[in-house]
């Protein structure tokens, strides 16, 4: 059996009300309204049908809660989202053994009753974050009773970049060209989301929290060498902020705490970025991911890095753990293993 542990869909009635109505987002609300598979279930099986014992933890794609309203909404926003998909997992629990819940971030105390709601209630396997609440980073101290309860509880956190047109690539200009803010800009804030957890000292608070990196890891495997030697030396580059001391202060090199992260392989089929990514969190940290449906052809994503996976000189146990093993560790146990 092969779980794909970060894909995306609608509940029918969440796409009509938010993404394909009056209240649809531009850039990457266009995105997700033009893929077929993304709301329609006999597309998507059709697909699913191609790879055997094969299901999917599903979630909801970009945008997130927070962007279609103020605190005051966003709380019921996240409730009816996560209504639609509990219901698409009572309703197959083969494709779809559990789902990952969405947060209403801006209203962090409401996020937090979401989650567990989510998780004790409705049977959620986890909750998805971005890896920024409206351009506010998550190490902001609003955000931290959030973090401290997730683990307390021990719901592993799914976490998803988060970057439009909006943030631009130079000072001078207004807005992002040629999509940069979706190829670079993405990979940018996994791992600037990353940095900003390892140093505000969120994973010493909580050693036990659970963090899904999307797109394994996004630069920090790529990086490891400015990870690590290049952080050793936090502060030498720096003359208004003590960071010297800050970095004396951490129990770990910074390298260290970032080999805590789990990572998934939704790569869209890149060879040796998913050996560098294996080689930096290894084999009981990355959990096999595809993606769908964001790919220029059903399938494909799903296909390709099935192909990168068996085609590695690893063991068939290491080769099930990133297949299933991992995820089912990763999960709230009671929400998938009755149906996997």
């Amino acid at each position: 059996m092969k779980i794909d542990i970060f894909n995306h869909i609608f509940p029918q009635n969440y796409f009509d009300e938010y993404i394909a109505g009056p209240k649809a987002l531009p850039d990457i609300g266009k995105r997700v309204r033009n893929m077929p598979t993304i709301v329609n279930l006999d597309a998507r099986f059709k697909v699913m049908d191609e790879f055997g014992e094969y299901c999917q933890v599903i979630s909801l794609p970009a945008p997130a809660i927070e962007a279609f309203g103020g605190p005051d909404k966003t709380p019921d926003i996240a409730r009816f989202a996560n209504d639609g998909l509990a219901e698409l997992t009572r309703k197959h629990p083969k494709r779809f053994p559990t789902f990952i819940a969405s947060l209403a971030m801006n209203n962090p105390d409401a996020a937090t009753k979401e989650a567990i709601r989510a998780v004790t209630e409705l049977g959620a396997g986890g909750v998805q974050i971005f890896t920024n609440v409206l351009g506010k980073p998550l190490d902001e101290p609003e955000f931290q009773p959030f973090f401290d309860e997730m683990a307390k509880r021990d719901i592993g956190i799914w976490m998803h970049p988060a970057r439009g047109a909006n943030f631009p690539d130079y000072i001078t200009e207004k807005k992002s060209k040629y999509e940069i803010w979706w190829t670079l800009g993405w990979p940018y804030e996994t791992s600037a989301a990353m940095a900003r957890m390892v140093f505000s000292g969120l994973l010493d608070r909580n050693p036990g929290i659970r963090i899904l990196t999307h797109h394994l890891g996004g630069m920090i495997p790529y990086f490891e060498g400015r990870v690590g030697h290049g952080w050793d030396q936090l502060g030498t580059r720096t003359s208004d902020e003590d960071y010297v001391s800050l970095l004396k202060s951490m129990k770990k090199r910074p390298v260290d705490y970032f080999h805590m992260f789990y990572a998934d392989t939704a790569l869209f089929g890149a060879d040796g970025a998913t050996k560098c990514g294996l080689d930096f969190f290894g084999y009981d940290k990355v959990l096999f991911a595809s993606d769908v449906p964001f790919e220029p052809s059903p399938g494909l994503y799903i296909r390709e890095t099935i192909r990168i996976l068996d085609s590695l000189d690893i063991t068939n146990i290491q080769r099930d753990q990133i297949y299933r093993g991992n995820a089912l560790k990763f999960l709230k146990p009671a929400a998938v293993l009755q149906n996997v």
